[in-house]
């Protein structure tokens, strides 16, 4: 498995994330490993991040950011058979979490490309929970069209190794992969968007869909939600969640001109429409 024991870094980032905050025990460090994880998904740039970390403040969970063997591994573990997929993600967070010292406490997972694994998740973990965040697809175009990720004759290579550019990432249409190399970075980003979130709604058992946009204007009623499902404390969720604001919502009225705005339509209109959106 490409780049198993190759995040120590991060792994060390869990252990101090975990003993400041809580003053963790040795048998919360060391003890059986909790199967009740937490799976964070979503587009990139929808909120994963910020929402991971306030679930991960919460006493009893930790959150492991993104787990870079494990993103490193998903193109992978996408085209095998879902349960050695499913037996090959429980190796790659045991090892995370053990390194980590994540033992008896609830780990909160928050890479986006699992969305693409979606069906595997629960059969490699049975009792974890999926929140699914969802944001508007034309904002979120606006916030990946900031990043080097998608821009052509990029060199750079992110945390887990998988290098930028524009070109097709496995979870592009076989027939439309020579497109997506070729269609503007506006098109590219609304791609993305689009096969991550029609990805994460594919769940034989939908996971807890909440939107970016009703979180930063509400964030007591998402936190109530949250916690439900959870089973945790909405209070504390809620106070984290505050810290969310709306000034990103709506973005894209003023950060993308006509021919960006056309090409986001052609791209995902029809999602953004069922999604309500539009």
């Amino acid at each position: 498995m490409p780049g198993l024991f190759e995040s120590a870094g991060l792994q060390l980032r869990v252990a101090k994330r975990l003993a400041p905050r809580r003053g963790a025990s040795l048998g919360e460090r060391l003890g059986r490993l909790d199967d009740r994880l937490v799976f964070v998904l979503g587009s990139p740039r929808s909120g994963t991040t910020f929402l991971a970390d306030a679930i991960g403040s919460l006493p009893g969970f930790v959150d492991l950011g993104e787990v870079p063997p494990l993103k490193a591994a998903v193109p992978e573990l996408a085209v095998l058979e879902p349960r050695e997929a499913a037996r090959r993600m429980r190796r790659i967070l045991a090892i995370a979490r053990r390194v980590g010292l994540v033992g008896a406490v609830r780990a909160v997972e928050q890479t986006p490309e699992l969305a693409h694994l979606v069906r595997v998740i629960p059969l490699a973990y049975p009792e974890a929970r999926i929140v699914h965040i969802v944001r508007d697809g034309r904002d979120v175009a606006c916030s990946l069209l900031e990043k080097p990720w998608l821009r052509r004759e990029q060199a750079r290579k992110d945390d887990a190794g998988l290098a930028y550019g524009s070109y097709a990432r496995f979870w592009v249409e076989s027939d439309r992969r020579e497109e997506f190399e070729t269609a503007s970075d506006a098109r590219r980003a609304a791609w993305v968007w689009r096969r991550y979130v029609t990805a994460a709604r594919s769940a034989d058992t939908p996971p807890l869909e909440i939107r970016y946009e009703r979180m930063t204007a509400d964030p007591g009623a998402a936190a109530e939600e949250i916690g439900r499902y959870l089973d945790a404390p909405a209070d504390a969720l809620a106070a984290a969640l505050s810290r969310a604001h709306e000034a990103s919502v709506g973005r894209y009225r003023t950060d993308l001109d006509e021919a960006q705005l056309v090409d986001v339509r052609d791209e995902a209109g029809d999602l953004l429409l069922e999604l309500g959106y539009t």
